[in-house]
């Protein structure tokens, strides 16, 4: 088995949460506003339908971002506790190759993929 750097890992993830916190930080800032320009009742729909979905996909972009924030901050507090490369559901090492591509991963390859099938 190959040997893992977990001191890059863990800078890795330090700097991964630094990110996701400022593109959270931004999305938030960027909200668009309520000021509306005047015009005709058609073109005022239209402005409203595209603010409306403009809206949606900032919301999600926000929810993104922040799962994936608590996902590498659950890394980290496993960094600190001990456990990090441990599968949160069986309690086996997690891949070395897995963590080195996926540093936030939290279940070994198989409980990924059962967890996947299952919902």
């Amino acid at each position: 088995m190959k040997n893992i750097n977990y001191k890059l890992i863990k800078l890795r993830l330090e700097n991964d949460r630094k990110k996701l916190e400022d593109q959270l930080e931004q999305l938030k800032a960027s909200r668009p506003t309520r000021d509306r320009r005047e015009g005709s009742p058609f073109g005022k729909r239209e402005e409203e339908a595209a603010e409306t979905a403009d809206l949606e996909n900032r919301i999600a972009l926000e929810k993104r971002t922040s799962e994936q924030l608590a996902e590498v901050e659950r890394a980290l507090e496993k960094f600190d506790n001990g456990t990090y490369g441990i599968c949160e559901n069986c309690g086996k090492s997690i891949n070395p190759e897995r963590l080195e591509a996926l540093p936030q991963a939290l279940y070994c390859m198989e409980c990924n993929a059962s967890k996947a099938r299952n919902g």
